[in-house]
């Protein structure tokens, strides 16, 4: 995508609905094709195809371009993210609720995880997600600089480990049969991993919910400790 166009919520709004066409169809239609094929199927073309017969440049009336159209689907995917209330009495159960569906929607929506960086964080829901955790750390006597800086670090655990699942699920999906056993035999061929090539002899990984959850805790224990 092009760099340095301006957020769709920057651009005039968009025209009345003109028969079945509105904004929100097409944004429902984007999400739905990049669901089931990615960020590769999300093409103009293609979401106009899934709408009827209409053409790209229908499309663009609506969304400005297809940087607009990937701002409108990214907050669309935030509106999904349940936010709890901010002045509650448990500060790390709301954190950790909002990172948690954060991930089960992006668990929905692999394609976020990898175009939420390339936008700015401009849309109305995800302002709202970001002032929402604000509000929860600064209601904890937290600075609002530091507390943006609690909010990265938690987002880049969701988003980071949503990218690592998705490449992990298309490598098994492609790998090759015996792929893994060819690792384990450079590893023992290597002679100096012994502690790796004994563990790839009967690997045990451990599920990605429980080493989210695990890294989660961790980041808010960390933060506890810092609380003022």
């Amino acid at each position: 995508m092009p760099a340095g166009t301006p957020p769709v919520w920057a651009l005039p709004a968009p025209p009345a609905r003109q028969r079945r066409l509105g904004r929100d169809e097409i944004v429902a239609a984007a999400m739905e094709l990049a669901d089931e094929g990615g960020t590769a199927a999300l093409t103009m073309k293609a979401v106009a195809a899934r709408l009827g017969p209409y053409t790209p440049m229908a499309l663009y009336r609506y969304v400005h371009h297809k940087d607009g159209l990937v701002d409108l689907m990214l907050d669309a995917a935030a509106a999904e993210v349940r936010l709890p209330d901010p002045a509650g009495p448990d500060w790390r159960a709301a954190l950790h609720d909002i990172a948690t569906g954060t991930r089960w929607m992006i668990k929905r929506h692999p394609w976020y995880a990898e175009l939420v960086h390339t936008r700015p964080p401009a849309g109305p829901h995800a302002m709202r997600r970001l002032e929402c955790m604000l509000r929860i750390l600064t209601g904890r006597g937290v600075e609002v600089g530091r507390a943006l800086t609690f909010a990265a670090l938690l987002d880049r655990h969701v988003v980071g480990s949503g990218v690592q699942e998705a490449q992990e699920a298309r490598f098994e999906r492609l790998d090759e049969p015996g792929a893994f056993a060819t690792v384990r035999d450079l590893a023992a061929a290597d002679g100096t991993v012994p502690l790796l090539t004994g563990w790839l002899s009967a690997p045990e990984p451990a599920p990605p919910d429980e080493q989210f959850d695990l890294g989660l805790a961790m980041l808010l224990d960390g933060i506890e400790a810092r609380l003022p």
